[in-house]
C-alpha cells in the first residue's frame, strides 16, 4: 500500500463516520452522533499525519496529541475543540460516564458540537489537499 492509499484509506473511512454520525443525529442518538464525531477527527488527522511523515500514525484517540504531531497550527479555538471532541470519545464508551454525558447531550449541544466538527474537518483536509499539490508541481 502506497502512501497515497493509505491516506485515501484514512479520508475514506473518516468520510464514512461522518456520514453515521449524520445518520444518528437524525435518529436522536447524539451521544454516539458526537462518538463518531469524533472517530471522524481521529482518522482525518491520521491522513494528514501520513501525509506528513510518510509513516504509521500514533495509535491514540488524543486528538490534541495527533494534531501536534501532523504539524497542525492549533489555535485556542481549536485546541478546545479537539479537547472536547477526544471526551466524546472516552464518556459515550465508559458506562459510568456514559449516563451523564448522554443527559448532556441535548438536540441543540450535539448540533452546536457537530457544526464545529463539520468546520474542524476541514483542516486537515486542505492542508494535505495543499501537500499533495506542492507534490505534484515539484514531481512536474
Amino acid at each position: 500500500m502506497t502512501g497515497k492509499d493509505k491516506i485515501d484509506y484514512w479520508i475514506a473511512t473518516a468520510e464514512s463516520d461522518w456520514t453515521v454520525a449524520g445518520h444518528l443525529f437524525e435518529k436522536g442518538d447524539y451521544s454516539y452522533a458526537l462518538f463518531f464525531g469524533h472517530l471522524t477527527l481521529e482518522k482525518l488527522l491520521k491522513a494528514l499525519y501520513v501525509s506528513r511523515t510518510d509513516k504509521t500514525p500514533p495509535m491514540t484517540h488524543r486528538l490534541v496529541y495527533l494534531a501536534e504531531k501532523s504539524g497542525l497550527d492549533l489555535t485556542d479555538d481549536r485546541l478546545e475543540l479537539l479537547e472536547t471532541a477526544t471526551d466524546f470519545n472516552i464518556e459515550a464508551r465508559y458506562p459510568d460516564e456514559k449516563f451523564s454525558f448522554r443527559r448532556r447531550c441535548t438536540k441543540e449541544f450535539t448540533k452546536d458540537c457537530l457544526d464545529r466538527m463539520e468546520e474542524a474537518r476541514k483542516w486537515p483536509l486542505r492542508k494535505i489537499s495543499s501537500s499533495r499539490t506542492s507534490e505534484d508541481t515539484s514531481t512536474s
